[in-house]
């Protein structure tokens, strides 16, 4: 549970009233992109106020009738989801820095350069947004703000987030670990053969084909079978 002192308040105003809630700023910033926490982690108190500050709290069938619960992490949601976390300044940087690496990480990992089909190393991609002058929406999550980034930096680098469908087979002395592989992607298909082996059809960024196969290839010593389905945008 984060110390009162080291809290924020998050805010919610719904028909002229306000719903405050003390929360973790750095938590509270991963839920509202997106990301799962711990509610014991994320709030101070289980309390929703009127004034924070002030520790005037809002009366259960108020926060009933705003959010049709009184459960505190339905509640919470919906406070930070919709509302306003108040940041200091310091928090922001920090925040903006973290968002930063975690896209630069997240395109690196999931596009490609269309003129070698391989990967943009890091720097690269990093120095692209740099020279671009994009700015990071604290409060978009990675996936969204991907594509405007992406289109941002293409003036600056060849570089496509295509997609490939593809279809795996795996013989039945690998099929079991090779499941858990196969479900860390996104797993369009997935069928038990009779004599064991599983199939599968999956979609995965073209830039992470590679680390696929290498995953693949580790398990089984190069003794899968794999086929290019589709290309999809």
């Amino acid at each position: 549970m984060v110390k009162l002192e080291d809290a924020v308040i998050a805010r919610f105003e719904k028909q002229g009233e306000k719903f405050e809630m003390l929360v973790d700023p750095y938590l509270a910033m991963d839920l509202k992109n997106g990301k799962e926490v711990n509610f014991d982690e994320l709030l101070a108190v289980d309390t929703v106020f009127k004034d924070a500050k002030k520790g005037e709290e809002k009366k259960e069938e108020q926060v009933k009738a705003a959010f049709g619960s009184t459960d505190v992490k339905t509640v919470a949601r919906k406070i930070i989801g919709q509302g306003e976390v108040q940041l200091t300044t310091q928090q922001r940087r920090e925040i903006a820095e973290k968002k930063r690496r975690e896209l630069i990480n997240f395109i690196a990992r999931n596009a490609i350069n269309p003129q070698t089909n391989g990967p943009h190393p890091v720097s690269r991609i990093e120095n692209a947004i740099e020279e671009a002058k994009v700015s990071i929406d604290l409060n978009r999550g990675i996936a969204e703000q991907a594509p405007i980034v992406l289109k941002a930096i293409k003036r600056l680098i060849p570089i496509s987030m295509d997609k490939l469908r593809l279809a795996v087979k795996v013989p039945a002395a690998y099929a079991a670990r090779a499941s858990g592989i196969l479900h860390k992607y996104e797993l369009m298909k997935e069928e038990w053969q009779t004599d064991g082996s599983i199939v599968a059809v999956l979609e995965v960024p073209a830039g992470i084909k590679q680390e696929l196969f290498s995953e693949l290839n580790s398990l089984t010593h190069g003794n899968f079978e794999s086929k290019i389905l589709e290309e999809t945008k």
